[in-house]
């Protein structure tokens, strides 16, 4: 399995790319972190990515126009790209997944109760499937509530150990500091 790249190692020797699985890849979020991904926003300028992206099969159009849209951007550190609607495919023998599928918290009467429900059986989807396809991988959960759907994912998915799960904790506190910043009329580093 990769790793980061090593402070020791020789310039001259080149990275094996890093393989990274992303769920949910041509929503919004995934819209806008398969191109840093692959333009070495997330793992450094140097190293190589593989892209594995994964959507539900009624998305997979707007998931094979992004694979257009990454093969026209040329981007020198992306080695593979492949796509597909089965978690197990898509997680196979990656290094990293980083999990965005799901309904997001949007305001619209959903509670986060709500999204409970309506992710969770969804993530113990995703957990079977790392479990199965990808025990070595690192784990990174976004979607909402990302605590509870990191527990769900790990909860299926015994052979992961649980030091290789991450959740996305810092986009309620980025919301809660917007949140005061505009209701005391300063700006954000203020708060």
């Amino acid at each position: 399995m990769s790793e980061f790249p090593a402070t020791w190692r020789s310039s001259n020797e080149p990275l094996s790319p890093l393989k990274v699985a992303v769920s949910g890849a041509a929503g919004q979020i995934g819209y806008g972190l398969v191109f840093r991904i692959a333009a070495g926003g997330l793992f450094g300028s140097e190293q190589p990515v593989s892209l594995s992206l994964l959507e539900a099969p009624e998305a997979i159009r707007d998931l094979e126009g992004i694979t257009l849209e990454l093969k026209d951007c040329a981007y020198p550190l992306l080695h593979e790209l492949r796509l597909s609607a089965e978690p197990e495919q898509a997680f196979s023998d990656v290094d990293w997944i980083i999990l965005l599928a799901g309904k997001s918290l949007n305001y619209d009467g959903t509670s986060r109760h709500d999204l409970l429900h309506i992710n969770g059986p969804l993530y113990e989807a995703h957990g079977r499937a790392i479990n199965i396809a990808a025990p070595r991988s690192r784990v990174l959960v976004v979607a909402e509530p990302c605590n509870t759907m990191c527990l769900v994912a790990m909860s299926q998915a015994p052979n992961v150990p649980a030091e290789r799960w991450f959740a996305l904790n810092r986009l309620d506190r980025m919301r809660a500091t917007a949140m005061i910043a505009e209701k005391a009329g300063v700006p954000v580093q203020e708060v």
